[in-house]
């Protein structure tokens, strides 16, 4: 299969342990994550030949966090090493009825300070097809939304496709002038791929959403109202020939549905809705979704219905893993297709 490039920030994640309370224990679990890492290594495990690029410190933290990339097969010869730490965040676990916790530790952080002309890109999509980023990217900084401004023009100009998960994040967006809808809709009018919920969409474009009466398993979506949703979409990214819209509904923390459509070149597609019990992390279900959906989309071009089955399998397989990291085979995937 053809290259694959992301870009973004990884992050060390923090947690206490069990269903505890920040503050209330002095024990934590470490691991690493942050949204086009997981995309990376979800498609390093599934088969495929990734890089990773991004800016970490020169310290034997951010020796650590390469290690664990290469560990899964991940290309890391283009991360950028310099600035002062690694960026964190606190993840405080869901328990019953009281939902997660995040707390982002960002300023300052070596990508936090990354900026145009600091990474070699057009040498870096010469040897590369496919170009992945997202919208955390450029809630971080405004130099880091500069930075992947300059990357999507530059992969563009060099004919690669560009996939974008639009990933607002509302605890980003700090900086002085920062404006996410501006800011996103002018990234994904670049992007040949888009993916997000419909509060991601409803940001970047301005398009409510379609009410939806507690989606359960067996239950029927009003398609004549997503017809005339995606084509408002496609009217405001007309070269997006593909265009993911995730619908999650979370009754309790362990108890979740998930489905997805796609709105594929005007045909718009649908999938069984999962109902899914006894959730071990949720963390990165939408990274697992889309790192499948690219995986898929090379292995069965044209074959948009076993691509949109096999990347909500994924995502729904994802909740049983603990961290960020999607580990779950293509073969994994495929027996529950099934």
């Amino acid at each position: 299969m053809k290259r694959i490039v992301t870009f973004g920030e990884i992050l060390q994640r923090w947690s206490p342990q069990g269903a505890w309370r920040i503050g209330q224990r002095d024990l934590w679990e470490g691991q690493f994550g942050g949204s086009e890492a997981n995309v990376a290594v979800s498609l390093a495990i599934l088969g495929n030949d990734v890089g990773y690029v991004s800016r970490i410190p020169q310290n034997v933290v951010g020796d650590a966090c390469l290690r664990t990339l290469k560990y899964y097969g991940i290309d890391v010869s283009d991360v950028v090493r310099g600035g002062e730490r690694l960026g964190t965040y606190y993840f405080e676990k869901a328990a019953d009825l009281r939902r997660s916790l995040v707390v982002y530790d960002r300023q300052g952080s070596s990508f936090w300070s990354c900026a145009p002309g600091m990474f070699p890109w057009a040498e870096i999509f010469s040897r590369s097809a496919l170009f992945h980023c997202s919208g955390i990217t450029c809630a971080v900084s405004r130099s880091a939304a500069d930075a992947t401004f300059e990357a999507v023009r530059t992969a563009r100009a060099a004919g690669l496709r560009i996939t974008c998960d639009i990933n607002y994040r509302r605890n980003l967006w700090k900086y002085e002038g920062a404006d996410a809808h501006a800011t996103l809709n002018s990234l994904m009018q670049y992007s040949d791929y888009i993916f997000g919920d419909q509060d991601e969409w409803a940001v970047a474009t301005g398009v409510p959403k379609i009410p939806e009466d507690g989606m359960m398993a067996g239950s029927r979506l009003d398609m004549e109202a997503y017809g005339r949703y995606f084509d408002e979409m496609h009217r405001q990214f007309p070269r997006c020939g593909e265009m993911m819209l995730g619908l999650r509904n979370q009754i309790t923390t362990n108890h979740h549905t998930l489905t997805a459509l796609l709105w594929s070149r005007g045909t718009i597609y649908t999938t069984r809705i999962f109902d899914i019990t006894g959730i071990v992390d949720s963390v990165g279900v939408g990274d697992a979704f889309v790192a499948a959906y690219i995986h898929a989309s090379q292995k069965w071009p044209g074959d948009s219905q076993r691509c949109l089955d096999f990347c909500v399998t994924a995502a729904m397989l994802k909740n049983s893993v603990v961290g960020d990291f999607n580990l779950v085979t293509e073969e994994e995937i495929l027996a529950n297709m099934e």
